[in-house]
Order: C-alpha cells, then sequence, then structure tokens
C-alpha cells in the first residue's frame, strides 16, 4: 500500500450544533458509518468517530473532490452551516486537536481519548484503516497521551457537572448508591458518565425519555443498573436515591419541597441556572443541599489552569503535526522514487539482454558491462532522487511530474493538483537513448571499455 491518497473530513460538533442535530445526524453506529463511506468506489479508507458532542467521518480518496462529494452524501439532510469541512491538513490537524481533548466540550476530558481509540479500532475492524489513516490516527492518540502526561489539561474539574460529582464523591460517596441525573442536556450526559462506573443504579431522567435514553445507549455496557424515568414521575425515584443532581435547561422550579418529602438521607445538588429545585428544600434535616454559587469557585481556578495548559498542549500538537506532515512527505517521495527505479531497471535490463545478444563476451566482460549499466542507472537517478524528496517536502508535485517524465511520460500520471492520486509506475518504460546519458557519464562507459583487458 502507498501515501498517495488524500484524507478529507467533515465534523458536526457541539460548538454549532445542538443535542437534537447532533442526534439527528449520528448514524446508527461507528461501524455502520464506516461502511455507508466505504461503500463508494472513490474511497480507499475511511473512519468515523460519533459521542454526544461529535460526529465525524473521514476518507481518503485520489483527490479532494472525490472526498468532499461522498462525505456530502454522508452528512446527508444535515445543514451546511452545522458542518466543517477539512481538507488533507485540516483533517490532520484536526484529529490531532480531538485526541488532546482542545476539541472537547470540556476542555481537555480524557474521555475523547478512549472514545478514539475505540472508533480506530472499529474502523480497523470493519477494513477501512490502511496507510494514510493509520499513521493519523495513531499520531492522534500519541498526542492526546502526551497532552495528558506531560501537562496540567486534564487536571482538576472544569465543569458544573464533574465538579458536582466530585462533590457528591466527597461529601457523600458514589459506591453502592442510587444517584438520580434529572437533565439529558450537556451537563447531564457529563455528570452521567462521571458516575455510571461507580454507582450502582443510575437513574436519568428528563422531560423527554427519549433524550434520557440516548444518553443511557452512549454509555453501555456498564455493570450500574441503567434506568430512563420520565420527569413526571421522578418523586417516586427520589425516595430510593442517596444523590440527586439536577441540570435542566429549564427555565421554571421542577422540583418543589413535596418531591423530598418522603425522601430518606439525601445529597442534592442543583446546578441549574436558574435553579431546577426549590430552596424550601433545604429546611428538610435529612437532605443536603448545595447549588451553582457554592460550586462555581470550585472550577473557575481549574478552567484557568487548564486554559494555561491548552497554550502547552497546541504546541505539542503543532510539533506532532508537523513531524507526521514531513513523515508523509518522504514516505510519498519514497514511493515515487521506487517506482522511478523500478522503470529504470526494466530499461537497463532489457537493454543490457539486447545489447549481450549480439556480443560475444565472456563472463568476466558480461560483468564488466552489467556493472556500467547499473553505473548509468544510478548516476541518472541520484540527482532527480534528491529533487524528488526535494520536492514532496515542499509539496511541489510540478517538479515530480516533470523528473518522471524525463524516464517515462506515462509513469507522470496525475498529481493531486489535476485530479490524480499521483505519479504510477509504467508497465512498458520508455527506450532509453545514448544521447540521453549525461556526458560524463559516457565518458565513463567509454572509459570502462577501452580499459578492459583482453584474453
Amino acid at each position: 500500500m502507498t501515501m498517495d491518497g488524500i484524507i478529507s473530513g467533515v465534523s458536526i460538533a457541539h460548538d454549532k450544533a445542538t443535542l437534537d442535530q447532533l442526534e439527528t445526524a449520528t448514524h446508527e453506529s461507528e461501524r455502520e458509518a464506516v461502511e455507508r463511506l466505504l461503500a463508494r468506489p472513490a474511497v480507499e479508507e475511511a473512519f468515523a468517530i460519533q459521542t454526544c458532542n461529535r460526529v465525524e467521518g473521514y476518507v481518503v480518496t485520489g483527490d479532494e473532490e472525490a472526498g468532499r462529494d461522498v462525505l456530502g452524501e454522508w452528512t446527508g439532510e444535515t445543514s451546511d452551516e452545522l458542518i466543517r469541512e477539512l481538507d488533507h491538513e485540516g483533517s490532520l490537524r484536526h484529529l490531532l486537536r480531538v485526541g488532546a481533548g482542545l476539541e472537547s466540550l470540556v476542555l481537555g476530558e480524557d474521555q475523547i481519548l478512549g472514545q478514539l481509540r475505540d472508533a480506530f479500532e472499529t474502523a480497523r475492524e470493519t477494513g477501512g484503516i490502511g496507510p494514510l489513516l493509520e499513521e493519523g490516527l495513531t499520531k492522534a492518540i500519541r498526542v492526546g497521551e502526551r497532552a495528558r502526561t506531560e501537562t496540567a489539561i486534564n487536571e482538576g474539574v472544569v465543569s458544573l457537572a464533574s465538579a458536582a460529582v466530585r462533590l457528591a464523591d466527597e461529601k457523600h460517596g458514589l459506591e453502592d448508591t442510587t444517584v438520580i441525573v434529572i437533565g439529558a442536556g450537556e451537563m447531564g450526559t457529563i455528570a452521567a458518565k462521571r458516575i455510571v462506573d461507580r454507582a450502582e443504579r443510575l437513574v436519568v431522567a428528563n422531560r423527554t425519555p427519549s433524550r434520557a435514553r440516548r444518553i443511557v445507549k452512549t454509555i453501555q455496557p456498564t455493570d450500574t443498573e441503567l434506568v430512563v424515568e420520565d420527569l413526571a414521575s421522578i418523586s417516586q425515584r427520589i425516595v430510593e436515591a442517596e444523590i440527586v443532581i439536577s441540570a435542566t435547561g429549564s427555565s421554571d422550579t421542577i422540583l418543589h419541597k413535596e418531591a423530598f418529602a418522603a425522601a430518606g438521607e439525601t445529597f442534592v445538588i442543583d446546578i441549574a441556572q436558574p435553579r431546577d429545585i426549590s430552596s424550601a428544600v433545604d429546611e428538610f434535616d435529612h437532605l443536603t443541599l448545595y447549588d451553582l454559587d457554592e460550586l462555581e469557585s470550585v472550577t473557575q481556578k481549574t478552567r484557568l489552569m487548564r486554559r494555561n495548559a491548552a497554550q502547552e498542549v497546541d504546541e505539542i500538537v503543532t510539533e506532532e503535526f508537523e513531524r507526521l506532515l514531513a513523515q508523509y512527505k518522504r514516505q510519498r517521495a519514497d514511493t515515487v522514487i521506487s517506482a522511478m527505479y523500478e522503470s529504470a531497471e526494466r530499461v537497463k535490463s532489457r537493454e543490457l539482454e539486447t545489447a549481450l545478444e549480439k556480443l560475444d563476451l565472456d563472463g568476466n566482460e558480461e560483468a564488466v558491462v552489467e556493472s556500467m549499466a547499473d553505473a548509468i542507472v544510478s548516476e541518472m537517478l541520484s540527482a532527480p532522487t534528491r529533487s524528488l524528496r526535494d520536492a514532496a517536502e515542499n509539496d511541489n508535485w510540478s517538479t515530480i511530474h516533470t523528473a518522471l517524465q524525463l524516464f517515462d511520460p506515462s509513469v507522470a500520471a496525475a498529481s493531486p493538483e489535476d485530479g490524480g492520486s499521483g505519479p504510477q509506475a509504467s508497465s512498458t518504460p520508455s527506450r532509453i537513448d545514448m544521447e540521453d546519458i549525461p556526458p560524463q557519464v559516457r565518458d565513463r562507459l567509454s572509459q570502462s571499455v577501452l580499459e578492459q583487458p583482453d584474453d
């Protein structure tokens, strides 16, 4: 496999799309999303990642236009305003930023790195991973690991939901508990995902149960019992719960004092603005109520720390991105150079065979001629090899095209600039005329023949 293709990508994420819009854009599964991309003849490799906060697809095709066409169909009826289109370099840099947590709703969060690994493995099992995406995704995971071990990007708590879960764990403990998360928006989702592997039972309640079911679906499988509840009947669940975290987007109070009257010892955290839970609840001796004001100071310091760390992470991304591009370019040049040498070798072998048939030479003489033929090829290809590598470093496909034409015009297939996937070796190389050989090589050839001893 070669590195000739071009990566194209699309991203539909939380910065532009609402949760409902993301849900509409989401495919049945990451496997199905990759299979749909691979079904298009132009696609050589494919990758997709779907989380609560993003739906992204990437393809490798022979040219950028083909990639855009495939991804345009893949995104379906999603509004163009919600879609971020990514070219080859933009796709690679974005994947590195995703792995590092710089594109996450919660800056530096850890979960995305695991999701990226899982999506990578799913695409590999589906047959979507080839040399280009292999290199890019491996680098993205590496960048994510560096970001989290070399900086403070994931330290502390940056979201109110994270702070709420940490507070509940520190003040009450999450093990062997029943926890209710009210609200299926961004904060409710974050809270649920941080609780799910700790609590015995997690109840996700929402005015629209289908939204709550979507959250539950994204966090399976788990040993924790997962329950979806309609907000209208949440009072019955509160009686069973030790911890309640509320984070809806309602403009009105949704839980009044009577909803907690029959509850036992309960730890209640309200992170909604305006408040979801009536302040009168605090009058109950069996309840402990924390609200937004008490949590805000916990998160402010962490937000500042992570913003500072994000600058360090961005430097890591830039460093690794440049290394990745240099690696791609060198591999691309090596692929072209290999094709060039193979073409020249076929010409040399054919012409050598023809010449030896016409000459009456013994074994030693044939060895000298073969050695000279090798010298001609090496001498002729030395400078073009250096030029091709320099051209690849500078994305100068014009130089690559011209250099290849010197040996075989049919080798210089369409480049990325004119719609092709790069040079390909020809099976019918052109003949090398003696006039094409540099004078110094001809002189060297003549001298070698003159110096050949007589038997």
